[in-house]
């Protein structure tokens, strides 16, 4: 099957990028969790998902 651009080019840039360590990440302690999810479920009234109150809806 014919293709487009030669075969031993492929990943040529990804190759020549240079390697790049990702950081590390501290996970919260559970209290601060819990909390955050207390203020957020029971004292700001947030419902499950993405629609955070103010945020603008997507328009079709």
């Amino acid at each position: 099957m014919p293709t487009h651009g030669s075969i031993t080019k492929a990943g040529k840039v990804r190759g020549q990028t240079p390697k790049v360590e990702g950081r590390k990440r501290i996970s919260l302690s559970s209290s601060l969790r819990n909390k955050s999810n207390f203020k957020k479920r029971f004292t700001l009234h947030r419902t499950p998902g993405q629609n955070k109150p103010g945020q603008r809806k997507r328009k079709r």
